[in-house]
């Protein structure tokens, strides 16, 4: 081992063995220090666990590297001391929420806390409510910015804390560097952890229904849920904070036919019935499509933990479960929104929509043949929440999704939103019943109309200091000797979102985007397109592929996953993965 890093981390673990630290904290810090392997006190103490542009995410624990009551503390405290420079000639505000997690509770009540002893009024949601929840009351109440602590779809050992502004969108520049600069100010000794009681206001039921309201908002057709309103829907909940409001907001918008997974509606921060509690794992959804056939349901619909992302299962020809991607879900979404609002005479020369850079290109073909604006943005939903920022007063935005699960279909939420859009794909199904279809059906439509294409996400985990140097180094690889070809097709294009520049067939341009990013994308002559960036939040490589296909039939739909298969296949051997 490094014994020079060592040699920090017992530095670093020292401090944590003063008496601004509770003498459990001490204990567990002493243990590592004693302990013959150091692994666990490296682990710990080798880095401060960064308080980023969309806040704090890693698993917890004690030591600078972990989610634990002081590292919250001290990034509230930062975030506090930012917040009344920002606002000096009024009091401030601020939402403060959570979801089921291990320790959610107190991490939300020690930030609420903190941000009362500094003269700023906290919101506090009585309990767990789902994240698009808190970004509608910053909006709802006029507040300054807003906490919620949730690691989202992450495993169990997690959890996180994410920083909103007064627009109810995770913050952006300028205020995510101010931010950022202010809680590294930010030492132990400088936390005001005593609350003032008098400035913490405990929020719950009245904003559960304005929230619930202005989710009826995304509703494009009533008719047609009217119609088909025993429309046989199962719900999971995931152990998390969707489990009262998805219900109430399916039942809002008529729906009379819900049935949930008992198992599911449990709150557990351990998340006892799935093996991790993501909806793009199909494993979570077991349960769910047990339930479904036993009730012989049209369709299963799940939300993560703390409802920001939604997964989808429908039935293929077979009768059998298929569970549709996320790219296959904000696909969906897009194109109802935009053909019937278009059918109803509600589409205007002014709506746009938003996906990431890294979402399926078909959205794009949709939006142009129907004359709608597409805008490309970085993954992650601040900067869907900057594009419709941009455009307030001038264009409406009507929808956008990225690929990893999450989609917004209306405005009145700054993040994304898993409510409203499981009303929304409720209504598609009741809309596909009522023409004689079901959600697969409506998919190879899509297929049929706009060009199949195929999607892949490869992961590839390195945990640890060794790790996230192998990912650097992996990065840096791929600038210096970009692939020439990629499953067979030669490479045509290639964008670098870290120097915002494109090499298009040999000729150099600028990329249009408002910061730099660290990802880089190949797109070859077949239309072949590769993303690759680093995760934000997790010790991961994300690789996305999309390829495109032909499809002559819905019949073909096999055949043409299997071919993209095996190109993907080969793209995947060409990059060493």
């Amino acid at each position: 081992m490094d014994q020079e890093l060592i040699k920090y981390c017992e530095a670093e673990a020292q401090k944590w063995l003063s008496p601004a630290f509770d003498a459990e904290t001490q204990a567990e810090v002493k243990a590592m220090l004693e302990a013959e392997d150091k692994s666990a006190l490296i682990d710990a103490f080798y880095q401060n666990l960064e308080f980023g542009t969309g806040g704090l995410r890693g698993t917890m624990g004690v030591g600078t590297n972990r989610m634990n009551k002081y590292i919250v503390g001290m990034a509230t405290q930062g975030f506090a001391n930012y917040i009344n420079k920002a606002f000096p000639n009024i009091q401030p505000a601020v939402v403060v929420g959570h979801d089921c997690r291990n320790n959610g509770r107190m991490y939300a009540e020690t930030v609420a806390a903190i941000f009362s002893a500094n003269g700023i009024k906290a919101y506090l949601f009585e309990s767990l409510r789902p994240t698009p929840e808190i970004s509608f009351a910053i909006r709802q109440l006029g507040a300054q910015a807003g906490v919620n602590v949730t690691a989202s779809h992450n495993p169990k050992e997690y959890n996180g804390y994410k920083a909103y502004w007064e627009d109810g969108a995770q913050v952006l520049a300028p205020h995510d560097t101010g931010i950022i600069e202010e809680v590294n100010k930010v030492s132990i000794d400088d936390v005001k952890f005593e609350p003032n009681p008098d400035l913490i206001k405990i929020i719950g039921g009245e904003m559960d229904y304005d929230y619930m309201q202005a989710v009826h908002e995304a509703l494009v057709d009533q008719d047609v849920i009217n119609r088909q309103k025993d429309l046989n829907i199962v719900y999971s909940a995931m152990h998390g904070t969707g489990r009262v409001i998805v219900p109430l907001c399916l039942r809002s918008w008529g729906f009379q036919n819900i049935n949930v997974v008992p198992e599911q509606m449990v709150i557990d921060g351990n998340f006892p019935t799935v093996v991790s509690p993501n909806p793009e794992n199909a494993e979570a959804m077991t349960l769910g499509m047990k339930l479904g056939t036993k009730l012989n349901a049209d369709l299963v619909v799940a939300t993560d933990p703390d409802a920001d992302r939604l997964a989808i299962v429908c039935r293929d020809p077979k009768g059998e479960w298929c569970i549709l991607n996320g790219n296959q879900t904000a696909l969906m979404l897009s194109y109802y929104i935009i053909e019937n609002k278009k059918k109803l005479g509600l589409l205007n020369p002014t709506d746009f929509m938003v996906k990431t850079i890294v979402t399926t290109e078909t959205i794009v073909e949709i939006a142009k043949k129907n004359n709608v604006e597409i805008r490309d943005c970085y993954t992650g939903f601040k900067w869907i929440a900057r594009e419709i920022a941009i455009s307030e007063g001038k264009q409406k935005y009507i929808g956008g999704g990225e690929e990893s699960f999450g989609y917004l279909p209306y405005d009145k939420v700054r993040d994304k939103d898993a409510p409203a859009s499981i009303c929304l794909i409720c209504e598609i199904a009741a809309w596909a019943k009522d023409n004689g279809m079901t959600l697969y059906d409506l998919l190879m439509k899509i297929y049929l109309d706009y060009g199949f294409a195929y999607q892949d996400a490869i992961s590839v985990t390195k945990p640890g200091k060794s790790g996230a140097d192998e990912i650097k180094q992996m990065m840096e690889d791929f600038r210096a000797t970009p692939p020439t070809s990629l499953g067979g097709s030669p490479v045509v294009c290639v964008k670098d979102y870290k120097t915002l520049k494109m090499v298009n067939e040999g000729a150099e341009s600028v990329i249009d985007m408002p910061t730099t990013s660290n990802v880089i994308q190949w797109f070859t002559a077949d239309g072949t397109k590769i993303s690759v960036r680093p995760s934000g939040t997790e010790p991961k490589i994300k690789f996305y592929v999309e390829v495109k296909g032909e499809m002559g039939c819905a019949k073909c739909y096999d055949s043409a996953v299997a071919t993209a298969k095996e190109k993907v296949a080969a793209i995947k051997a060409d990059l060493g993965l």
